[in-house]
């Protein structure tokens, strides 16, 4: 499609997915399982070359058709990729000269009429789209990872994206089968990972202070108050004990909580030290092979059950 053609049906319009890493093999997915045609472009030829195999192999995981992975195909070319795309996705590195190059590129090769979305996860969706010539067609898409079994995207309004742009992205995702949520203004980490990150903060900072250890501290999150967050949202579990006691805890909380406005010193030492996690056998917790696997393995029995849950809604 030119932008001199009619916009095929929304419905059935093709999309297209820059980066065939992690995020974009997984929102591929998503688009394939709904029944959308997905052209795919990556300029490292090894992520082109396997991503229709990781395509198949995550519908096996999840028990989806298998035919879904017809509908993906690989692009070396982005020209290519963009022909006839209605929404275009950038799942590239998460550096913003990265993804400012991409939307440049996206802003030349792109039909007019397209959706030029980024699944940044942090940078301000109005940075990433500043050398756009029509910043009214700019949006943030952010997935979770992996987008097939975590639902929810945020869909970031930068100041220029317009109303319709908004529309259109949240009916496309509801289509997908997806859960899209609107954020109002263009903040850095927007909703879900300012909360994260806030969580994490605090979370360094209790074991820099040697109130507890690492392993402590994940059993507190995952066994305690984690273990309802999936059916109760803070707000909702405030309203539901009432807010007066929620203002009682915070008059003797706050002027305790954690304030350190730039990455903790603890977090700068152990990346400096080469202590970066379970690939090098210790981050905050010490990790044997044994261990780390037990917790990926965790991890993707969890990603399959959600993956399958999702697909059969």
């Amino acid at each position: 499609m030119t932008s001199a053609q009619a916009p095929v049906a929304e419905t059935t319009a093709p999309a297209a997915v820059v980066g065939a890493g992690l995020m974009g093999h997984g929102i591929a997915v998503c688009l394939a399982m709904a029944g959308r045609p997905v052209a795919v472009h990556d300029p490292e030829p090894r992520a082109l070359e396997s991503l229709v195999a990781r395509v198949r192999t995550t519908l096996a995981m999840l028990e989806a058709n298998p035919t879904a992975a017809d509908r993906v195909r690989t692009c070396a070319d982005l020209a290519d990729a963009m022909r006839g795309a209605a929404f275009v996705i950038e799942a590239g590195p998460e550096r913003l000269e990265v993804k400012q190059r991409i939307f440049e590129a996206l802003d030349r090769l792109a039909p007019l009429d397209a959706v030029l979305a980024s699944n940044t996860s942090a940078i301000p969706i109005g940075d990433i789209g500043a050398r756009v010539r029509d910043r009214s067609r700019v949006v943030g898409w952010h997935f979770w990872n992996p987008p097939y079994a975590v639902r929810l995207v945020e869909v970031v309004q930068a100041t220029e994206t317009s109303a319709e742009v908004i529309a259109r992205s949240m009916s496309l995702l509801h289509t997908c089968g997806m859960i899209p949520v609107h954020v109002k203004r263009d903040v850095p980490g927007f909703i879900g990972n300012r909360l994260q990150h806030a969580l994490k903060r605090e979370a360094i900072a209790l074991v820099a202070d040697g109130v507890c250890d690492a392993e402590t501290l994940d059993l507190v999150v995952r066994e305690g108050f984690g273990a309802r967050l999936a059916v109760l949202g803070p707000l909702e579990q405030s309203d539901m004990i009432g807010l007066g006691l929620t203002l009682d805890i915070h008059r003797v909380l706050m002027p305790h909580l954690d304030r350190t406005p730039v990455p903790h010193p603890l977090l700068e030492a152990k990346v400096a030290a080469g202590e970066t996690g379970m690939t090098t056998g210790k981050g905050f917790r010490a990790w044997t092979p044994a261990e780390a696997e037990a917790v990926r393995e965790r991890f993707r029995r969890f990603v399959a059950a959600q993956g399958k849950a999702a697909a059969r809604r």
